[in-house]
């Protein structure tokens, strides 16, 4: 007579879960296998499934990490990266996002300084593409405006709008190794902050200028105009208004206008 296997209900799949992310855990004690087979064995089957396409997964949401670390490196420690965090949700696209930090803190990567900056911007261009359809503010928005009331203005940010600030030259790398081909050398070890955005159904990541990050940021956070602009300058003296806001509107970043109280 052949075993049957227990109906998998919700308590079933929790025992069984616990310890396919821990290969020293011991099978459930309900996990049973047909005759002839080793529990152990089998249940080592659903173990590195998992793993495997938890690693894969972690590959496909950052192919450019992966391609500057080359697979074996990147899956050796994607695989750490798996072991410490198992998935919270049934969207695999949703699995990793603080693999950047774990980059951060891996022994092995602290040769590449950088790396989780770049990781952090492969993250962003993925929330980016899946981000909400909302159109963006039009080019010409801020011609209708009573000039008397510019300094006022609150912007709503765009849902695919990010930015990311980076001590390394981080969108110049991330850049080079986005897609397949020859990777140039870096010309520069100036810092780079990024701007993700996704205008029309194509993610962009672009290098601001001086300044365009904080005072992108303080408007993300609610600031008016003036009080952004106030900030930029106060970071860098350099910060040109017209050209940064000018940019990030044709960038996408924003998607509506309104006035302070």
């Amino acid at each position: 007579m052949s075993h049957e296997f227990p109906t998998c209900h919700p308590p079933y799949a929790a025992s069984f879960a616990m310890g396919l992310m821990n290969p020293a855990h011991e099978p459930p004690d309900e996990v049973i296998a047909r005759a002839g087979k080793g529990v152990t064995q089998r249940y080592n089957v659903y173990r590195n499934n998992v793993t495997v396409s938890l690693i894969d997964a972690l590959a496909a949401i950052y192919p450019a990490v992966q391609r500057i670390t080359g697979v074996e490196f990147f899956r050796a420690m994607a695989r750490f990266h798996v072991r410490a965090t198992p998935p919270t949700s049934v969207l695999l696209f949703e699995y990793g996002r603080d693999f950047p930090d774990f980059i951060e803190s891996y022994e092995y990567a602290r040769d590449m300084p950088w790396l989780a900056d770049i990781a952090r911007i492969e993250r962003a261009w993925l929330d980016a593409y899946h981000a909400a359809d909302v159109p963006v503010l039009a080019a010409d928005a801020l011609a209708t405006v009573d000039p008397s009331l510019l300094a006022t203005l609150h912007f709503t940010p765009h849902p695919a709008a990010r930015v990311l600030q980076s001590i390394y030259p981080a969108v110049a790398i991330f850049t080079m190794n986005k897609a397949d081909g020859p990777v140039s050398p870096l010309r520069s070890n100036d810092a780079e902050d990024a701007l993700i955005t996704r205008p029309d159904a194509d993610v962009i990541v672009s290098r601001l200028p001086a300044g365009g990050a904080v005072f992108l940021m303080s408007l993300l956070r609610g600031a008016t105009l003036a009080e952004a602009a106030t900030t930029a300058f106060a970071d860098s003296p350099s910060f040109n208004l017209a050209a940064n806001l000018g940019g990030m509107i044709a960038a996408g970043v924003f998607s509506t206008i309104h006035y302070g109280d």
